[in-house]
């Protein structure tokens, strides 16, 4: 690409690529790592400055935003839009479990292959355990989730239950609304205080291995 160095034309075709094959971008420490830099930054140096000739956004204050806005291809090239989301640690897709949900990064999103809108509510979590293997969810898969959506019957949703989070089938009985695993290993869930849906699941993503 016109105005770069070698090195940053590097760094700029490392962190398009991570994208392209992981669906995640890398760190600044992730980078200075690959091309054996002596300290990260070094590594942000060459960021800041794809940065500043427009080759790269990122959001401030945090990790793996990076999103290459210009490569080094032909004109004619066309390429998904991808879209940058949260990812907010884990959720169990198995017995409820306590605890917080806290940022872990983001992982891009191809809009047009998933057919999904996201919005400053979307995010992501990822799958623990094998409750939702009925509906296809295993464990280890990204479910995307949309926050402020009204469930349905029948919709997969992220819940806080009683203090506990997890992943579950909505459903209604007798107009009382409860959770149903996709595993017959697993109970039904009705909640003796509290029910909070966190979100509903619009997609799956489910890294290549």
């Amino acid at each position: 690409m016109k105005g770069l160095s070698k090195r940053q034309s590097h760094v700029l075709n490392f962190i398009q690529e991570k994208q392209d094959a992981a669906g995640i971008t890398p760190t600044i420490r992730e980078i200075a790592e690959h091309f054996g830099f002596n300290s990260p930054n070094a590594a942000w140096l060459h960021v800041q400055a794809l940065r500043d000739k427009g080759c790269l956004t990122s959001l401030p204050g945090r990790a793996r935003t990076l999103q290459a806005t210009r490569l080094e291809a032909p004109k004619t090239a066309s390429r998904p839009r991808v879209v940058s989301i949260p990812i907010y640690g884990a959720i169990p897709a198995g017995f409820p479990t306590e605890g917080a949900q806290e940022e872990e990064g983001c992982v891009l999103i191809d809009v047009e292959t998933l057919g999904v809108k996201p919005t400053a509510r979307t995010f992501g979590l990822k799958v623990r355990g094998d409750s939702m293997v009925g509906r296809g969810i295993l464990d280890g898969d990204l479910v995307v989730i949309e926050h402020g959506i009204q469930p349905r019957p029948g919709d997969v949703v992220a819940a806080l239950i009683d203090g506990e989070v997890t992943l579950k089938t909505y459903l209604l009985q007798r107009g009382k609304p409860f959770l149903r695993a996709e595993n017959p290993r697993y109970p039904n869930l009705i909640p003796k205080e509290e029910l909070q849906i966190q979100g509903v699941m619009v997609t799956l993503i489910r890294k290549r291995k």
